[in-house]
């Protein structure tokens, strides 16, 4: 079978994306590789394929639980035969899992970081033949990153320890030039295939609201988009209950989604949201990975991000189908406050960092938070800001976006 047999036949494409056959090429030939692709590039598919063609199992560390359940769900619903390993299986699931994988009944395992050190994952690992090591959201590798897991630094002992080293590809959606080095220094891969797509999505437009009422800017924002599908991110819970109580009272189809709600209400508000049963989705940063709704038309922070990796990443579940969509960041002053108050508080209870890591991510939480706020500030052209932040240089303002074309307004965007 070639690979675009596979990519027909497990995944329904019939051709492949920028840069997705550049990278599966170099992990069928045995190379290891880093790829930085952004939101919507399809980056599964760069290791669910050769998964599925390389002779043995492939194990894929992630850190999200959430993710892997919903990737897993999609490789089953495709009869691709896959499964998880992490915290939320039972002791008899895990061994279930681990049973079944052992006698070749999976060609993908998920598993979480944290698993790779235990005894009874690392007697699977041993006994197996396996061929490819995948790490998603790589820059939590990195204490640069925007989420470094002390975890991740024990991934290269776990493929030093395999009798045979398998192929490894590690990959994210955004990473600076020192995340991109310490990725591949501190996952220990060898003669890596380094690619970076370009950054650039200039299907979507950008523009930041600076307001001091954001109810009314929001109701007027709303207004706007008709019966348009989009989602509209919150730095808080409360927030969150906030705006989707309200969408829904003027009669606006809206779900909420964040991790106060029990699994069932987030699994049934997701399940709404891509089956469109509603139009909007009103979440915390918690919703979002793994979701490939290409129809979303607009992206609405009602609260700044703490760091651009995030808001680029967040922002660019708009448009996945090529089509213009809107992407708006409503700051005020407050925003900086709660940016602050969440960074300190989100560090302060993860018993995995030591007191020095610690400061070390404070200050360089810091530091993002510090570039996230300058974004919601100048006047220049905020594509620019953006892609030069990434590495990616760009000359002259993108024309499209707020700060390019102030005159224009945004409805306009949505030419029929």
């Amino acid at each position: 079978m070639t690979k675009s047999d596979a990519l027909y036949l497990y995944f329904g494409h019939t051709a492949f994306r920028p840069a997705q056959e550049t990278l599966i090429d170099a992990l069928l030939s045995g190379r290891d590789v880093l790829g930085v692709m952004p939101t919507g590039a399809g980056k599964s598919v760069c290791y669910q394929l050769p998964a599925m063609m390389l002779d043995g199992v492939t194990l894929i560390v992630s850190p999200l639980i959430s993710l892997m359940k919903d990737q897993v769900a999609q490789l089953k619903r495709a009869g691709l035969p896959a499964a998880f390993v992490n915290s939320s299986l039972t002791s008899a699931q895990y061994r279930e899992v681990l049973r079944r994988a052992e006698d070749g009944r999976y060609k993908i395992v998920y598993v979480a970081p944290e698993r790779l050190g235990t005894e009874a994952f690392a007697a699977f690992a041993l006994q197996s033949k396996v061929a490819l090591v995948a790490i998603d959201e790589a820059h939590c590798v990195s204490q640069w990153g925007q989420d470094f897991r002390p975890s991740y630094l024990r991934i290269s002992g776990f493929i030093d320890r395999l009798p045979v080293r398998p192929v490894t590809g590690a990959f994210t959606a955004t990473a600076t030039a020192e995340v991109k080095n310490d990725i591949t220094r501190l996952l220990g891969l060898r003669d890596p295939l380094c690619l970076t797509t370009g950054f650039d999505r200039p299907n979507l437009y950008f523009e930041v609201a600076r307001t001091n009422n954001k109810p009314v800017y929001f109701s007027q924002l709303m207004a706007g988009y008709g019966g348009k599908c989009g989602i509209v991110y919150c730095a808080t819970r409360k927030t969150v209950e906030t705006v989707c109580a309200e969408l829904r009272r003027r009669g606006v189809p809206a779900a909420r989604y964040h991790a106060g709600l029990d699994d069932a209400e987030r699994k049934q508000s997701q399940e709404d949201f891509i089956q469109d049963r509603v139009a909007v989705m009103v979440a915390t940063n918690a919703f979002g990975m793994g979701i490939d709704k290409p129809d979303v038309r607009f992206v609405i922070h009602y609260n700044m991000p703490k760091n651009l990796e995030s808001y680029y990443q967040e922002a660019g579940r708009a448009g996945r189908d090529g089509e213009p969509a809107q992407c708006t960041l409503m700051f005020s002053s407050d925003d900086i406050k709660i940016a602050e108050f969440l960074i300190r508080n989100s560090e302060k209870d993860n018993e995995e960092l030591t007191d020095r890591e610690r400061r070390i991510v404070l200050r360089r939480d810091a530091e993002r938070l510090d570039k996230m706020t300058r974004y919601c500030e100048i006047d220049d052209c905020l594509r620019v800001y953006i892609l030069k932040y990434f590495g990616d240089k760009q000359k002259g303002g993108c024309g499209n976006c707020g700060n390019c074309n102030r005159k224009r307004r945004w409805s306009k965007f949505f030419r029929r």
